[in-house]
């Protein structure tokens, strides 16, 4: 069993889905043989090395090295933990997955009470604005619609210092429960209080619709920082999530452009006037990571943010942080409002219109670079091309290896006539690693043609005599067996899925990327050949142990009837040709 969900569970589940749909989904791919292949996700490259392998359900790429079944692939490219990959992909096929209690030595942290305790902490707080004269009127000033409060499930905190505890803090477990949350806080003397309190409360949702966190807002602003989020918990990480995520891919079965303001009332204000493409930040400047899950989410990024000397210095940490992650396809642009207007009231004054033609007129992200290195520049001076050049070499660098950084450094040398000379990527500058054979070690050769073909382990008789043999793998191989035996129809994604958390993973993972040369039946042949050599070493192993022990003058009586047999079978036959 790996951690709560039992692998027999995980079999029908691989077995059900398509590692090729699973991937499409997220990359585009192209048919190559009897391989899909792409660009790779995981690095910068312009020649696709990344191949999907129907038959194995299995994903290499051969330039950076990073393969795997089809939860791997989710685990490294959504950048979810086990349980989370097996539940994004069970929901995908309609499949439920079932929780056991775990046996491992280890298992995994189940963090389902946590969840369970910031849905209620959201049930209240919306049970607590209808109560709330003060919070209604707020919501009717700022427009809030009915339909728009309940899609976003805003609450209200009341004042006191214990209404969260009063209400859900019934017990030890449950305190503790809401401590971990982020919902309860302590002052010096240890006693417990609400972190939130008189504030409009918007909850965070993860990728799955499930709350993590919240963010609180005061009414007026004399009660307080304006806004106050949610601590860093086990489920929350300001720096990884993006407020209303959830809400715009529940809205656009496709999205080609995704917007990023500031405040969660920016981003109410634009679903609720037909334009829900808008997440915002929680309370920090946008991350490496933002930008990676803003990119997957949609081609086209728009970061708004207000004309003022905070909101561009907001907006240059974003284009730094996006410029790792532009390779070709995905663009950046930049808007910058009129001084005193935010998305929401400008979006109630415009109408959806007016704010959609401003989003169509963005900056682009390479005259917003351009534009900000030329500041106080004088570029009808040799001195001050040579500055701009400077300044700008180092960003361009940071662009993925492509169309675009070669454009990039085309206009770079356009403005101030040097030449932009650029590191390359490391991982792009590595030699690609084209497949290769599997290298003829016995137990390695059988290991490899196993998770080749799977059903091969059916026709292995038992005992198996290999396992006689002294040598690296040969356990593994006979696990490796009775696993596949346990299990027909089970395929290589499946079956090194079993050895997930287990030394042994990494290595299965890249024999099974490993080309295995041969037709089926050429294949089947080699394996059970690999088989009766390996048993053959094994008796001569066992022979030569005798043989130096018998040296030694310390055999028994039956190890010496042993190496009697032993040796007479290695005689040649009578009257045989030498």
């Amino acid at each position: 069993m790996r951690g709560r969900i039992p692998d027999s569970f995980i079999d029908e589940l691989l077995a059900r889905v398509d590692i090729v749909d699973v991937i499409e989904r997220r990359v585009p791919l192209k048919k190559a043989g009897r391989e899909w292949t792409a660009c790779c996700p995981f690095h910068n490259e312009r020649t696709p090395s990344f191949y999907v392998s129907p038959a194995k359900q299995f994903f290499h790429c051969f330039g950076c090295g990073a393969h795997g079944s089809a939860i791997k692939f989710l685990m490294d490219y959504e950048r979810l933990e086990f349980p989370d990959a097996v539940e994004e992909l069970a929901q995908s096929v309609g499949m439920k997955v079932p929780y056991e209690g775990a046996r491992d030595s280890a298992p995994r942290e189940d963090k389902t009470d946590l969840y369970a305790v910031l849905d209620a902490a959201t049930r209240w707080y919306e049970g607590e604005l209808n109560k709330s004269d003060e919070a209604k009127a707020y919501c009717r000033k700022r427009g809030l619609d009915t339909d728009t409060i309940a899609r976003f499930r805003i609450g209200w905190a009341p004042a006191g210092y214990d209404g969260v505890i009063r209400s859900l803090g019934s017990n030890e477990k449950r305190m503790q429960l809401l401590t971990e949350a982020g919902m309860v806080a302590s002052n010096e003397r240890g006693n417990k209080y609400d972190r939130f309190r008189e504030r409009l409360m918007f909850p965070i949702l993860d990728r799955r619709g499930r709350v993590i966190a919240f963010g609180g807002r005061v009414l007026k602003s004399e009660q307080g920082p304006k806004y106050l989020n949610s601590p860093e918990t086990p489920l929350f990480h300001k720096g990884r999530e993006l407020f209303a995520l959830w809400q715009v891919k529940q809205a656009n079965s496709s999205l080609a452009r995704i917007v990023v303001v500031e405040g969660y009332m920016d981003v109410i204000a634009l679903h609720q006037a037909g334009l829900p493409i808008a997440v915002a930040t929680l309370g920090t400047a946008t991350t490496p990571d933002h930008t990676e899950i803003l990119f997957r989410a949609a081609p086209d990024v728009v970061f708004c943010f207000d004309g003022d000397r905070a909101g561009r210095a907001a907006a240059w940490k974003a284009l730094e942080s996006a410029l790792p992650r532009l390779r070709d396809g995905r663009q950046a642009y930049f808007l910058f409002l009129p001084e005193g207007e935010d998305p929401d009231t400008l979006v109630r004054k415009e109408g959806k219109e007016g704010f959609e033609r401003r989003l169509r007129e963005a900056t682009p992200l390479s005259e917003y670079l351009f534009g900000e290195l030329s500041h106080e520049v004088d570029l009808g001076s040799l001195d001050g091309r040579a500055r701009l050049a400077e300044r700008a070499r180092p960003l361009i660098a940071r662009l993925p290896d492509g169309a675009f950084r070669d454009l990039m450094a085309q206009e770079l040398e356009k403005r101030t006539g040097a030449r932009a000379v650029l590191e390359a990527d490391p991982v792009a500058r590595r030699p690609l690693q084209r497949p290769v054979a599997v290298q003829r070690s016995l137990v390695r050769s059988a290991i490899s043609l196993l998770l080749a073909q799977p059903g091969l382990a059916d026709e292995v008789e038992r005992p198996y005599s290999f396992l006689r043999l002294d040598k690296p793998g040969v356990d593994l191989l006979a696990e490796l067996i009775d696993t596949a035996r346990a299990r027909p129809g089970i395929n290589a994604a499946m079956l090194v899925e079993h050895f997930t958390g287990r030394p042994e993973y990494n290595a299965l993972q890249k024999l099974t990327a490993a080309t295995v040369v041969g037709e089926p039946e050429t294949q089947r042949l080699e394996f059970f050949d690999a088989l009766v050599r390996m048993e053959r070493q094994a008796v001569d192993q066992r022979r030569d142990a005798l043989v130096a022990k018998n040296r030694d003058g310390t055999l028994s009586n039956a190890e010496k009837a042993e190496l009697r047999e032993l040796l007479a079978a290695r005689a040649p036959t009578p009257g045989a040709a030498s």
